[in-house]
C-alpha cells in the first residue's frame, strides 16, 4: 500500500474501497456492448441461414461432405468469438477520489483483480497521442502508472481527463483548507 503520510513513515492507507466517507469521485466503466441478448440470437440465426443456404443443392452429394464442416467450422467461430465478446464486457474499472488518495480497482473478465492507489497531490494525470491506442490516458504516481479507459473511444477518454483533471485539482485544494 501506499503511504500517505507524505513523511516517508510507516502508517499504512486504508483499503481505499472500505472506506466509509463519501469520495469526491465515484466513477465505474465498463465497455460498451453494442449487441444484446436478442440480436446475439438474431445473428446467429441469420448466419446459420446464409450458411446453410448454398448447402440445401448439395445435399445428398459428395460435395457436400466437403462443404459442411467449414460451415459449421465458420458457425463456431463466429459463436464463439461473440461468446468471448460478452464475457470481455464484464470488465470494470472503478475510480474513486478523496482528497488524500485516488484508488482504481480494474476487475479482469476472467476474476482478478488489480488496485492501484495513489495521493492526488504526487498523482499525474496524462492523455498523450503517443500511446498504443489514440488518446492514451494514464494515471502515474506511486511508483507506476496506469492507463485508464482502454475499451473507451478517443472522445470518451477526453471526456475522463477533463473530468478527473476537475476532480483532482478539487482534491488537491480541498486537503489545504
Amino acid at each position: 500500500m501506499a503511504d500517505t503520510t507524505g513523511a516517508g513513515g510507516s502508517t499504512r492507507a486504508p483499503d481505499p474501497f472500505a472506506r466509509k466517507d463519501p469520495p469526491l469521485l465515484d466513477l465505474t466503466l465498463w465497455p460498451n456492448r453494442s449487441l444484446s441478448r436478442r440480436g446475439f440470437a438474431w445473428v446467429l440465426g441469420i448466419v446459420a441461414v446464409g450458411l446453410a443456404a448454398p448447402i440445401v443443392p448439395l445435399l445428398g452429394t459428395r460435395l457436400a461432405l466437403g462443404v459442411i464442416p467449414f460451415s459449421l467450422a465458420a458457425f463456431a467461430a463466429l459463436y464463439f468469438a461473440i461468446r468471448r465478446s460478452y464475457a470481455d464486457g464484464r470488465l470494470t474499472e472503478r475510480i474513486r477520489v478523496w482528497p488524500d488518495l485516488v484508488a482504481v480497482e480494474r476487475r479482469e473478465p476472467r476474476g482478478g483483480i488489480r488496485r492501484w492507489q495513489a495521493n492526488p497531490h504526487w498523482v499525474r494525470l496524462a492523455l498523450r497521442d503517443d500511446g498504443p491506442v489514440e488518446r492514451y490516458l494514464t494515471l502515474s504516481g506511486g511508483g507506476r502508472e496506469i492507463e485508464l479507459g482502454a475499451f473507451l473511444s478517443p472522445e470518451e477518454r477526453e471526456s475522463l481527463h477533463a473530468e478527473l483533471a476537475r476532480v483532482l485539482a478539487r482534491a488537491r485544494a480541498a486537503d489545504f483548507r
